[in-house]
């Protein structure tokens, strides 16, 4: 399996800390950026671009060739699916949507001088299929908020990741599989300690490990799963953008 993990392009959070260094008017589940929109097409271009015929090394190691993306998932928040959905109408591909791929906390709100973290229900089954009909839903979502529940503490985001990573192997693993998993920062960051076995660090509240993965909006991963081992091909692509258009 050639895994692919991809973070939602610019959303109106990450453009309004831009402007301002504050999330203080963040929204609680926002959509792309007009930049963010623009990145997304481009990341989907990108993904499309195929030459059989390019010399490269066996493995490939920068797609030359392509990338030959055969299965797409991402979060239910919101900016992760308008990136995959670009990606998604550009391969034909069915984006589908994954309970534990979304960003620390899940939905949420900030109130009070305390800053005091309120998790919200978020939208349900018929918001998605209004606004989002191509997503491929979860069987279980109904007419109740798909989050609704408390603000999800950080650790947690790590005991999820190794879930998904569990269930990403049983499913893909051993197989010519292309993934590519549309999804956050925060989330990025967990499953890449979980892949690489760094132990947590209870005393450092901000990450819980002593490394930090960054990631770039619309940045591409890449790590091949193979009999013979775990390959950390590249990260944090974003040579397919121009320059004034990486965040």
């Amino acid at each position: 399996m050639q895994l692919y993990l991809i973070r939602h392009a610019q959303s109106e959070n990450n453009a309004l800390y831009a402007r301002t260094g504050s999330f203080d008017e963040r929204n609680s589940d926002p959509g792309l950026s007009e930049v963010g929109q623009v990145q997304a097409r481009l990341l989907a271009r990108f993904l499309k671009q195929e030459d059989p015929s390019a010399e490269t090394d066996e493995y490939d190691a920068f797609n030359r060739r392509g990338f030959g993306i055969t299965h797409i998932y991402c979060s239910l928040l919101l900016r992760s699916i308008e990136t995959a959905l670009a990606v998604s109408s550009s391969l034909n591909i069915p984006a589908i949507a994954d309970w534990d791929l979304h960003e620390w906390g899940g939905v949420f709100e900030i109130i009070g001088e305390d800053r005091e973290y309120r998790g919200l229900p978020g939208p349900n089954r018929a918001f998605f299929e209004k606004y989002y009909p191509t997503l491929k839903l979860p069987d279980s979502l109904g007419e109740e908020g798909w989050w609704d529940r408390p603000h999800e503490p950080r650790h947690e985001a790590f005991i999820r990741a190794g879930r998904f990573l569990e269930v990403l192997l049983a499913q893909h693993g051993g197989s010519e599989d292309n993934v590519a998993l549309v999804t956050h920062a925060g989330f990025y960051h967990s499953l890449l300690t979980e892949i690489t076995g760094l132990p947590l660090d209870p005393d450092n509240e901000r990450w819980l490990t002593g490394i930090l993965f960054a990631m770039n909006n619309a940045a591409i991963s890449r790590i091949s799963f193979l009999e013979r081992g775990t390959i950390m091909v590249y990260l944090n692509r974003v040579d397919f953008l121009p320059r004034e258009l990486i965040t």
